[in-house]
């Protein structure tokens, strides 16, 4: 172990000052001999002693010097294929292979290693008589021991101006390296003489970096290559996407042109599965998402435009931050985006329309981590604002799981690649919840406080005991998790999947509920605007009916009144006067008949 002392202030600086003087030497005590003491003595011949005047008070220590380890490689290129044969050429090998097939030095060595080979294959062919083939459920126990993480390691960041670690990726042979990305992502803030280097770590070696990458702009995104552990794809802060070999350096290997690439920073980059191992695709927030063949690097193979109203604009495109792809699903991808909408994609659909198949929406703010569950593709998890959610494919309303909200924002998540049900998260005050819904689904099976400053950054180990988490001030923590957390319980996976489809069947059922709820608001509010217009047309027919007879009426009246009129016009005026004396008389006639009928007084 090595001895390590750190003074920060000089001595002179602290402390109380030591004053030293000069003075005669003086006797403090004087003790005689016993002389009885003296009969007792006896002499020992010969003597071999040690004498100090005083007792040591200095500190002294010896350590050897540290044995510092290098690992280089050397690239092989002759011998194999002869001189004559070029092994890029397919014709050329093929023929220098039939050529050797049918050399009779080869057949008799292949003779030989093939009965050699017969022999070990026979031998594991064999039936093992004491094996038991029926106890693979004992093999997995529960264990019952509480839930734990203790921290393996630290890589800091060697530079002075501290940055972000903004992504982390585990070397894919043995998970023995980590490639940590290091940027800036305050928007016009970095620091002037902020480095741009990312680094690739040793986890034997934490005192300094194995290699420095040194990118043109600041990565976000580092990834390593599954085929070829040698290459790998950074995105950077300008929005170029660039490609390393560390065979041949830190220098970039290969590196997009401006004018093609991502018009802001890309946060996600995935290696494809493909045959040749060179393709890739990342996403940015201008909305655009982008393939790539690390071959011919200059330009994108493909682009697709976040636009969910399938219209391809740009300026109507969703900026997109995290992605998923999963190896199983080689036509499908997602991509989690700045409004809190994850967009479910298809890339071989004929028109670039339909290549958005469907839309979830859940956060109310960015989803800085999206991935399928590696045991249940269908089911998802997202990171965003103050939850985690758990979705499912077959149900788009809502997710079909969800944390509580926390005080502190969330910033990274990722399922374990081997327990179904446990997920991590990380957080804005530094702590790293660990997520078993198994066990309890309302606060997390373990909290562990990591740093004191915000995590930004999680990358899980593919053998699920190590956790690599980076911090916003580019410190990168190794942790390692109990085995409880890391080893598979006895019929979990069962047991994740019914909880999935129950709660995916429970969310379809609220989610027809609401739907009919839905419908028959509507209907009410349609049959109430039916009624309101049928008693207005009620209100306008009788007004209208009303007018109508007040005008025949009106109509009619004044015919009668001209006819009347047209009628005394007609008579002749001696009828008239006939008829006046006419009614004279009879006025008189009626009064003489009176005055006969009354009784007169005597």
């Amino acid at each position: 172990m090595e001895i390590v002392y750190v003074y920060v202030k000089k001595r002179s600086e602290f402390g109380k000052q030591c004053n030293f003087s000069d003075r005669q030497a003086e006797l403090n005590i004087d003790i005689s001999p016993n002389p009885e003491l003296a009969l007792q003595f006896v002499e020992r011949n010969p003597v071999d002693t040690g004498i100090q005047c005083s007792a040591s008070m200095s500190e002294h220590e010896a350590n050897t010097e540290r044995f510092e380890m290098e690992t280089r490689g050397v690239n092989h290129v002759e011998g194999g294929w002869p001189k004559d044969v070029n092994p890029l050429e397919l014709e050329q090998t093929i023929r220098f292979r039939k050529k050797v097939e049918k050399d009779e030095n080869y057949i008799n060595a292949i003779m030989q290693l093939g009965s050699i080979m017969e022999h070990c294959i026979k031998q594991n062919n064999a039936i093992d008589i004491y094996q038991e083939y029926f106890d693979d459920e004992e093999e997995v126990e529960v264990t019952e021991e509480a839930p734990s993480a203790k921290t393996i390691n630290v890589f800091r960041d060697p530079q002075d101006i501290k940055r972000t670690a903004t992504h982390v990726s585990w070397h894919p042979d043995g998970n023995r390296k980590l490639a940590v990305a290091y940027s800036c992502l305050n928007f016009q803030r970095a620091p002037a003489g902020m480095s741009h280097e990312s680094y690739i770590w040793d986890l034997e070696n934490p005192n300094r970096p194995e290699i420095a990458l040194k990118p043109p702009s600041p990565l976000v995104t580092l990834e390593y290559n599954p085929k070829d552990s040698h290459v790998l794809l950074g995105g950077c802060y300008n929005g170029q996407i660039a490609c390393w070999d560390t065979r041949k350096g830190s220098l970039v290997a290969e590196l997009s042109t401006i004018e093609f690439s991502h018009r802001d920073p890309v946060y996600g980059s995935i290696w494809l599965q493909s045959k040749t191992g060179t393709e890739c695709f990342s996403a940015s927030t201008d909305g655009q998402v982008m393939w790539w063949d690390i071959r011919k690097i200059s330009e994108p193979t493909e682009v697709v435009v976040m636009d969910i109203s399938r219209k391809e604009l740009l300026e109507n495109a969703l900026g997109a931050i995290s992605l998923e792809f999963e190896s199983t699903l080689p036509t499908k991808f997602m991509v989690g985006t700045e409004q809190g909408i994850v967009i479910s994609c298809n890339r071989k659909a004929k028109t670039p329309a339909e290549k958005i198949v469907c839309t979830f929406s859940g956060h109310h703010g960015p989803i800085y981590a999206l991935q399928r569950n590696p045991f249940y593709p269908k089911n998802f998890l997202t990171v965003g604002d103050w939850t985690a959610r758990i979705w499912s494919e077959d149900s788009r309303e809502s997710s079909i799981m969800w944390t509580k909200y926390h005080m502190a924002y969330l910033t990274d998540g990722a399922w374990s690649p081997i327990r179904p049900a446990v997920f991590f998260t990380t957080k804005m005050d530094g702590t790293l919840d660990i997520w078993d819904f198994v066990f309890k689904q309302c606060d997390p099976a373990l909290s562990l406080k990591v740093c004191d400053e915000a995590l930004c950054c999680l990358r899980v180990q593919d053998t699920g005991c190590l956790i690599a988490c980076g911090s916003q001030l580019g410190t990168t923590t190794l942790l390692e998790v109990s085995s409880g957390l890391s080893t598979l319980q006895r019929n979990e996976r069962n047991i994740a999947s019914s909880i999935f489809e129950r709660e995916t069947r429970r969310e379809k059922i609220l989610e027809a509920r609401h739907r009919e709820m839905r419908l028959k608001e509507k209907g009410r509010a349609e049959g109430k605007d039916e009624d309101q217009r049928e008693d207005e047309l009620v209100v306008d027919l009788d007004g209208l009916v009303a007018k109508a007879e007040e005008e025949f009426f009106s109509v009619i009246f004044q015919e009668l009144k001209k006819k009347e009129a047209e009628a005394m016009e007609k008579k002749p005026k001696q009828q008239r006067k006939s008829s006046d004396m006419d009614d004279v008389e009879e006025r008189e006639g009626g009064s003489e008949e009176e005055v006969e009928g009354e009784e007169v007084p005597t």
